[in-house]
């Protein structure tokens, strides 16, 4: 199977400033807009956007904690009945993105804050393939579970992730996240593989996630990123999971 073509959007017009004069505060700066070139340099830079502020007060936010929370690929924890899900659901990439944002965004979610606009800018940048979506559905052709997230190289920055209630989303998103980290791993030792996760949540902990040092994800960010890319196939993901 081809892999999808990649489009390098416009140079974006807005600079983030060398990492060295950064804040030691999680937020490096507020302002610049979501443009497909302004999502990649940030990205590509370490930073990530989420609003800061609520209603007229929201301003567009741009993120580099510190410590930073990344799943390594060698060591993704899986329980005994996590072995068992992957048998429940059928793996699928990029064939429902803007479902899975729009779930992920839905409203009703606690603490939910990806606006409409932010969505729109995801999606452009799916368009141009540099967003992708890893989805777990199940054997009767329902969408269950899955996350998204942005793409450079062997670097994956997951955003979000979503499952269905029980009983038929149970273990949806945890198998889509399995997928993924298989999908990255799929090249085997040797390659350099980055997964961030933005923050280490008690939930993403029992999965395997640490804290490295902004200094340390730095690094490995620019190695993840000029090693080969990742492989956003069918034919790749049968062979992670």
């Amino acid at each position: 199977m081809v892999t999808p073509v990649v489009v390098e959007p416009s140079e974006t017009g807005w600079r983030f400033g060398d990492p060295a004069d950064w804040p030691a505060d999680d937020l490096v700066g507020v302002g610049a807009d979501l443009q497909p070139g302004t999502l990649l340099a940030a990205y590509r830079r370490g930073l990530f956007p989420m609003p800061v502020g609520r209603g007229r007060r929201r301003l567009l936010g741009w993120w580099s904690p510190d410590p930073r929370g990344v799943i390594p690929v060698d060591r993704l924890t899986v329980s005994r009945s996590l072995r068992a899900a992957p048998r429940r659901f059928e793996i699928r990439l990029d064939t429902a993105f803007d479902e899975v944002v729009a779930r992920c965004g839905d409203p009703r979610r606690p603490h939910g804050w990806l606006s409409p606009e932010m969505a729109a800018a995801y999606r452009e940048l799916h368009r141009l393939g540099w967003a992708h979506s890893v989805e777990a559905w199940t054997l009767d052709g329902r969408l269950a579970g899955g996350l998204y997230g942005v793409g450079i190289g062997g670097f994956f920055a997951g955003e979000s992730m979503w499952h269905e209630p029980q009983p038929f989303g149970r273990d949806a998103s945890k198998v889509a996240l399995v997928a993924l980290v298989g999908l990255l791993g799929a090249d085997g030792d040797g390659v350099c593989r980055l997964l961030d996760i933005q923050w280490r949540t008690p939930h993403l902990a029992s999965l395997g996630a640490v804290e490295i040092p902004r200094t340390l994800y730095l690094a490995r960010l620019r190695d993840a990123m000029g090693g080969p890319p990742v492989e956003w196939t069918a034919d790749a993901a049968a062979r992670g999971v």
